[in-house]
Parts: structure tokens; sequence; C-alpha cells
């Protein structure tokens, strides 16, 4: 196409409008180093000023140079120049080719759309188009095509090589802490030996805790530092200690790299947003499940444990999860209760949850999965302590033949694991040390007559020799762990004391973590059920042999308080010929205890008549028998007093006395007095009688003691 052709496309409405020329490049890199290219798209303001537009007319948008023109998140650029063409205020759109503009379809073919509705002109190196021409909008389509493949196509090559090199074990990639290329590119442990020491610690620590947590409480408690190198900036490569933290130790667990393997394939890199989320630049980096992995390549370099030994904290990691529905166990829990996360639910075979009262003084299994997911009833609750007993019962009876041997691997353990934090201290205080001798030598090696250079070195040495000093004070305060100061006389005391393994685990020095872990070592799961009266244990154990045993069933708070069935038996039995008063006596005597504890009332036995609907055959009370005698025959003191005609005092001598027969339900209450006919005619006083002159003239009754 000659230049007058492009000259007639031009007309003098573009020219009125605005030229934007569009310049980017899409790495920093291409930017500090493709210095060549640049300098061609700004030259474009040249080429803008010799096909009309002034130089007031002609803008250049250059805010999208390092970005990827693969997408239009995050080029303001691009966004500016696609607003100011949909406006109307731009003639013409300058770029050094399409690819500066864009490599996806999708955003070129919206840019020429919107470029046709708004008569706008797309100006590059070999000619002028306007996209509302059909033969320049399939160019231009064809060319952005093009644009998109071309990049596709560079991808898949350096993914290709990347990936060849990667079956080759020869990709380099960032290592982590302690492994690093000797000079000529091989993977090795870091020369240094603290670094290794730290390292070798995690792994130890995790391997007998089993809890990534209870790694960096040990590091903590024993303040331990762990070592780390800056990745890229000025500082690369500098080595550094800081404090141990949850991730850091989780980074290092799920590294196969510490395990001697190369791996390429970890994670993926989803840059495309799925519908219905927010669009982002850098993408999502998910990590991939270990049996997905691309390429593995087993022993390529020395490593720090052994393949089994990654699977195997691999599947501890993935256990010590803890969510619901699954069939993860967790992770050891400083709680009392022995099952925390391996006991299962007879009813619907769920993993039941632990749940404490009172501070802790109470321990209960509960299946509530059901109810927290679906509202229905809860499946059961079982109070935990006899449960945990009957199991480490049993635990402690299979356990027994192999007491010795666990005890001297205690031993073994504990002593290895204090000479390590010895040495870890020990290797502190060199390495701050040598910091010291170094600050020494650089301020030795400097001019006397330099004052300025030669304060700022000795300070620095001051400073190195300040921690130094700190490092070995608190090394000496620090107790010593107890395996690296037993003498050879207390370790046979250990060992002896080995034999009586319930002792130890009786012990108030054995923590309950501790016993959890000796527990699933052996144990797999343990299923609770209710029978009747009974509670179902089904042991699991690691060897899939299974153990039944069996235990009353606690009693809930209602069933202690409620009332024995003897006692119920016993007023159906007397109700109909004795008061609630006598009922509640003859059971006191009988030894019967109330179910609220206490004593029996006549206010309690009528209470539990109401609730038994048991009909009572006898008044009760001196008030409710006019005649003064009840139903078991007894009579009320008065009524005594008339038919022996004498005073009632005399009634209450004789009762006490035992010369009668009486029951008295509580103190200073009224007797109920057994008289026969014998016993009345023997008891029994004669009247005599008297004229009252004074007063009616008549004959008075006296009563004769």
């Amino acid at each position: 196409m000659t230049n007058r052709q492009h000259t007639l496309k031009i007309r003098p409405d573009h020219l009125s409008r605005q030229a934007v020329i569009y310049v980017r490049q899409s790495t920093l890199l291409q930017v500090r180093e493709n210095i060549g290219s640049t300098t061609r798209q700004y030259d474009l303001v040249k080429r803008a000023h010799d096909l009309g537009w002034e130089q007031a007319g002609i803008q250049v948008i250059d805010q999208d140079q390092g970005q990827s023109g693969s997408s239009a998140i995050g080029r303001d650029g691009f966004q500016l120049l696609v607003a100011e063409v949909g406006l109307g205020h731009v003639g013409a759109v300058l770029s050094l080719e399409v690819s500066r503009l864009a490599r996806s379809c999708s955003d070129w073919y919206r840019l020429l759309e919107i470029c046709a509705l708004t008569d706008t002109l797309v100006i590059d190196e070999e000619g002028v188009y306007d996209p509302g021409l059909y033969n320049d909008r399939l160019l231009l389509g064809f060319k952005g095509t093009m644009s998109e493949a071309e990049l596709h196509w560079l991808h898949q090559r350096l993914q290709g090589g990347k990936l060849t090199k990667a079956e080759q074990g020869h990709l380099r990639f960032r290592l982590p802490s302690g492994l690093v290329y000797d000079p000529v590119g091989r993977v090795v442990l870091d020369p240094d030996e603290a670094i290794q020491e730290a390292i070798r610690l995690v792994f130890t620590l995790f391997e007998q805790t089993n809890s990534a947590l209870a790694v960096v409480s040990h590091f903590a408690k024993h303040q331990l530092l762990f070592p780390t190198r800056e990745w890229g900036g000025a500082h690369s490569g500098e080595l550094e200690w800081v404090r141990l933290c949850h991730g850091r130790v989780l980074d290092v667990l799920h590294s196969p790299l510490y395990a001697g393997a190369y791996v390429y394939g970890r994670t993926q890199t989803r840059r495309h947003a799925l519908p219905g989320e927010e669009p982002r630049i850098k993408g999502r980096t998910r990590r991939v499940k270990q049996e997905d992995w691309p390429i593995v390549l087993l022993e390529r370099h020395p490593g720090y444990i052994s393949w089994e030994q990654f699977c195997r904290n691999q599947q501890q990691l993935t256990d010590n999860q803890q969510k619901p529905g699954t069939a993860h166990r967790g992770a050891v829990r400083e709680g009392s209760s022995l099952l925390q996360g391996i006991v299962l639910c007879g009813s619907c075979g769920r993993r039941m949850t632990v749940r404490y009262q009172r501070e802790g003084s109470r321990l209960f299994y509960e299946c509530s999965q059901a109810h927290t997911q679906l509202a229905v009833k809860t499946c059961q609750t079982l109070r935990g302590e006899r449960i945990d007993q009957a199991v480490a019962a049993c635990f402690l009876e299979a356990i027994e033949p192999a007491q010795l041997e666990i005890a001297l691997s205690a031993l073994t353990q504990l002593e290895a694991r204090a000479k390590q934090i010895d040495q870890q201290a020990r290797r502190q205080i060199e390495r701050a040390q040598y910091e010291a001798d170094l600050a020494c030598r650089r301020y030795r090696a400097v001019d006397p007559d330099n004052r300025l250079v030669a304060r700022s070195l000795e300070r620095e040495w001051n400073e190195k020799l300040l921690e130094v000093d700190r490092l070995e004070r608190q090394y000496q305060l620090t107790p010593k762990p107890a395996a690296l100061i037993l003498s050879a006389a207390q370790r046979e005391q250990i060992r002896a004391l080995a034999q009586d393994l319930p002792a130890l685990w009786d012990a108030p020095t054995t923590t309950n973590a501790q016993r959890k872990q000796l527990v699933r070592w052996l144990i797999k799961d343990v299923t609770l059920a209710k029978r009747g009266d009974l509670i179902v244990i089904d042991i699991r154990w690691q060897t899939e042999a299974r153990t039944s045993l069996s235990i009353p069933r606690p009693k809930k708070s209602w069933e202690l308080r409620q009332t024995q069935s003897e006692v119920i038996a016993c007023i159906q039995q007397w109700a109909p010929t004795h008061s609630d008063a006598s009922i509640a006596s003859l059971l006191n005597e009988d030894g019967y205890r109330a179910g609220g504890g206490g004593v029996f009332t006549a206010k309690k036995v009528q209470s539990l008549r109401y609730d038994y609907q048991i009909e009572a055959g006898c008044p009760q009370g001196p008030a409710a028998c006019p005649t003064g005698q009840r139903g078991d025959g007894r009579y009320s003191a008065r009524t005594a007093a008339t038919l022996l005609n004498v005073n009632i005092s005399t009634i209450a001598k004789w009762c006490e006395t035992g010369r009668l027969d009486s029951v008295q339900t509580v103190p200073h209450g009224p007797r109920w007095i057994t008289l026969t006919p014998e016993r009345i005619a023997d008891l029994r006083k004669p009247t005599q009688q008297h004229w009252n002159h004074r007063r009616t003239g008549k004959p008075q009754q006296n009563v004769v003691e």
C-alpha cells in the first residue's frame, strides 16, 4: 500500500482528534535491556507528525511498561486508551505492531469493535487501517490472532525446555534452608553445622511428638533460633537466625528436598478467573497432591531424612488435620481425654467429640455432628472417666511384655534430644564468637587515623562482644536437661522403674499428651455403644485385631436422685394402714435414704405417693383423726390419756421410759401409741368422785395417780 493510499484514509475529522501512541514492553528486564525497541516505539511520534497531526494533538501512553499483553487486567494504560477511543476523542491509535496493543483476541477484537464504531484508525509500521472497512478489519483480525498464537508458541517452547531440564533434574530453583548449590551446581547440605543441627532437630522433634505446634513450643521453650536465607534484593543469600513459627515448620516438613528427592510440579498456578470470581493479575497458586506430582526423582542429592520418613510425616500431617466429617484423628492435645480424636460413635459411625465441664473435672464423649449439621437429636453422650480407665487398663495389659524395650527406647530418645538442645546452644555461642572475632579483625585492619570508620567498627565490635556475653550467661543460667546430668546409678534406677509401667503411666510427671501418643501407637480407634445399662467398648488395634469390653453405664443425674424401687414398694405396702409420718419413720428405721439425700419426712412420703399415684388408706396427722386413732391402730397421746385415765404428761413419761410403745416421726412431734385391750386394762387408773359444794353441788370425778 502506497503512502498516498495511506493518506487517503486519514481525513480531516481524524486529524481534528488526538493521535494516541501506545508504548509497552512485556517485562522490566526488556525495558532495561531492549532499549532499541523502546526507542522505535517512541519514534512513532514523528510518524504521527508526518501523517498530519499537530504536536499538541499527539499523546503518548506508556504506563504499561513491564506489563504482559496477555490480559487487560492491570494494564491501566490500555484501559485508558479504550476509554478515550470509546468517547470519540481519538482519531488514530499508533503502535509499533499489533502485539504491543494486545496478545489476547478478546481484548484485541473489543478494541477493533470500538474503533469501528467511533471511526478511529489503527496505524502500525506497515500501514494505516480503518476497522470500519471489511478488508482492513479482516487483516487486523488475522494479525491479532497471529499475535496471540505467537505468545502461545513462545510459552510452549519455553515450558517444553523447562520440563526437559526438570526431567533430567537439572532445572534449578530456590533451595530451602539447609541445602545449597556447590560450585558445579549440585545440591549439597549446607556446610554450616549449626544449620544442619537445627534442621535435624525439627525432624527429630516431629517424629517424637507428631505435632508441628509441639516443635514450635520446644524451640520457644529452650529459646532456640532457626536459620533462613534472604531471597532476592540487596541482601540475597544472607543468613539470618529468627524465631521458629508454625508455618515455617510446615514448610520444612512438606518439602521433599529434605528427603533427597528432586520434585517438579508441586504447585499449579491458574491466572484466568472462573465465572463469578474477581479478575486477578498474579493468578492463584494451589498445592498439587503428592500422588499427582509429574516429576519425582528419588536420591538425587544428600538429604536429612529418608523418603519413607517423609511419606510418614505427610501421613501424620494429614492425620493431624481436624476437618468435620473426615477420618482424620487430629493432633494430640493437652486435655485429660485419653481417646481424643480416636473415639467413634457406635450408633452412626461418626467421630465423637470431647466436651469438658467444670473446668475439665468432668469429661464427656459426645456425638453431635448430626445435630450440628442436620439439626437432629444428638446420637449419644457418655461420661468419659470410666471409659478412659477401662481402655488404659487394656492398653497396659497388652503392652506389658514390651515394657523394658519401651523404657530403654524412651531413655535413648531423651538423651539424644538433650544432646541436640545442648549442641544448638553451643553453636549459637560459637557463631556469635566468630562474628565478634570478625568485627575485631575489621577494627584492627582499619587505619587508626580514620576515626570515622574506626569508631563505627569499634561500636560494632562491642555489640558483638555483648551478644557473646549474653549468650554465655544464658547458657550457664539455663537448667541443663536431666538426661545430660544423670549418673550411671540413676540410669539403672530408671531401667528398674520401667518394670512397673502402670506406676509410670500414673506418675504426675507423665503428661496427658504422652499418654495419648502411647495409646495411638497401638490403638487405631475405639467405638462406643450403649447396650441397656452397659457401655460396650470396641478397641481396634493397629494390627486390625479387636478387643471388646463392657462397663456399667454411669447413672445420669436424675437417676442418682431417683428414689429406690424398694422404697416405693414399702410405701405401697404401708399406705393403706399407716400415715405419711408413720411411713417416713419406718423407712428411716430401716436405713433408707431419700433420693435427694437426707431422711424421709411426711412431706417427702406424701410427694412420692402423689408422683406414683398411691392412695392413702389412713388419715394423716392428729387433726385428721377425730377419734384419736389412726389406720394402723395407734392412738394419739390425748386419746391414750383419756383411755388410761391419766394426764398427758404421764403418757409422755411412760413413752420416754419405754412403758408405752410409741413412735415419733420428728423430734418434739406428736406421739402415736400402741394400746391393746390388755394393756389398757393393766394401766388404767380408777376414777374417784367428790362433791364440789362451793360451786355446783354436784359430784366431781378426780383422777387418781
